[in-house]
């Protein structure tokens, strides 16, 4: 859950201070630029010791799918957040400026770098005569990746039209698309795995994409009523992604790492390393709402649940670094 207290300036309506400002803008820059040392320099770390072998440019890899992943959370999530405040008595009728186009095209630079991946054999292409784009057309891994950079440029298109909801549709398609990459027809029982990730993933971007946009448009709102009302309903949805995304995680790990081999596999592999981290991570998120639901439930003030609300983000933006980068290690072996 998220809760967000509108600062002083917010609720005021005067600007923040230039200084203040700046030094926010700062680290924030610190804060993306650490994050994206995770899925660069993670392959390196995960696989120290393991004797296993990533493939040529993991780490590029890694950080084009969390950039994917994350634009896939910023309209999900706006879009969750704004059906819910309309839903809210007495809301104000500010709305936050939409960052869906802008999410949009960094969504469709990641794709179509993803693109370019698959087009060299699932390598890293060092120049453009190293690609077949026209033999994208001849593998599934091609289409499925061919299918995101239309997607994405679909949903741009419609978030700058009147009807910015339709986008709703090309990101359904990107969040599809995923599911089935990562569970090739080679392996066992795909279309469960494909179900378990379409939920997952849906999941996950209405959360993380859902907390960013209630910060912002807390910030813009001086109705303290409406506020904890919008939070409240948040909260309620809250529990059940969160009860989705830990469900289907666990079945798919169980599925990749049957359980007599989890606890091994956990500290003797890459891809059971990253997924330790992202347990440890996760947990953190569910202590910082859960601690943030005790205050909205029982503080005089609703509001001052808001606090773990920054720290929040920060560690929802890490999950969604290394959840990019467990997508670019080499699976377990089922033992």
């Amino acid at each position: 859950m998220t809760l967000i207290r509108p600062t002083p300036e917010a609720a005021d309506g005067s600007a923040a201070p230039g200084g203040a400002g700046t030094g926010r803008a700062a680290a924030a820059l610190v804060l993306v630029a650490l994050g994206a040392l995770i899925p660069l320099l993670g392959p390196s770390t995960a696989l120290h010791g393991t004797g296993e072998a990533a493939a040529p440019g993991a780490g590029g890899i890694a950080l084009l799918r969390t950039v994917l992943f994350a634009a896939l959370c910023v309209p999900l999530g706006e879009m969750f957040v704004g059906r819910l405040a309309r839903r809210v008595p007495g809301a104000p009728a500010e709305r936050p400026r939409s960052w869906a186009p802008v999410a949009a095209a960094v969504g469709f630079g990641a794709a179509l770098g993803l693109a370019s991946v698959v087009a060299t054999g699932n390598l890293m292409p060092a120049s453009l005569s190293e690609m077949d784009p026209g033999g994208l057309y001849k593998s599934r891994d091609g289409r499925l990746a061919l299918l995101e950079v239309n997607a994405f440029a679909a949903a741009g298109l419609c978030a700058l039209s009147r009807r910015p909801g339709t986008q709703v549709w090309p990101l359904a398609a990107i969040v599809v698309a995923e599911a089935l990459r990562a569970h090739p027809p080679t392996e066992h029982t795909p279309l469960v795995g494909s179900g378990l990730t379409l939920v997952h993933l849906t999941c996950a971007s209405l959360w993380a994409g859902g907390l960013l946009y209630a910060l912002r448009t807390l910030r813009g709102w001086r109705a303290p009523a409406a506020g904890a009302a919008l939070l409240g309903l948040y909260a309620r949805v809250a529990v059940l992604l969160l009860a989705a995304i830990t469900a289907t995680g666990v079945w798919s790990s169980l599925r990749r790492m049957p359980p007599e081999t989890v606890v091994e596999q956990l500290t003797s592999t890459a891809y059971g390393r990253t997924l330790l981290a992202k347990v440890l991570l996760v947990a953190a998120v569910a202590a910082l709402a859960l601690w943030a639901r005790r205050r909205l439930r029982r503080a005089a003030d609703p509001l001052t649940a808001c606090s773990p609300a920054r720290a929040e983000v920060v560690v929802l933006g890490a999950v969604v670094a290394v959840s990019g980068l467990l997508t670019a290690l080499p699976l377990p072996i089922r033992w």
